[in-house]
């Protein structure tokens, strides 16, 4: 079974060899999902929404949120963002999930998808 949190954050930053309007200073306000797999346990739950809240937001929305994405990234593209946050997330098997997906949109249209390798 699948469950997934919902999250946002906002954070500025301008793209690495790139032309047109990205490549200049800009902010977005990023919606993040994240999406676990496992077995319903004893207790009815997959995993309680309030410990992957929690995860999420000390793994990743901590140091995101409100950042200059630039100073983490050396080209802050959706795409690099979202394989960072995979890395920060994939230890949570400590709640006897598998981290299945994380989908990362920078705007309403725009979004990646990514499942890990």
């Amino acid at each position: 079974m699948f469950v997934t949190k919902e999250f946002t954050f906002d954070a500025a930053h301008k793209l690495i060899d790139y032309h047109g309007k990205c490549e200049h200073l800009h902010g977005h306000t990023y919606k993040l999902h994240v999406t676990v797999e496992g077995k319903i346990k004893k207790n009815g739950l997959v995993v309680d929404f309030l410990d992957l809240k929690k995860f999420v937001n000390d793994k990743v929305l901590a140091k995101l949120d409100h950042s200059y994405l630039n100073d983490f990234f050396k080209n802050p593209s959706a795409e690099n963002i979202v394989k960072w946050i995979w890395t920060r997330l994939k230890d949570i098997k400590k709640y006897n999930v598998k981290l299945y997906e994380i989908v990362l949109w920078e705007n309403p249209t725009s979004f990646v998808t990514y499942r890990g390798k």
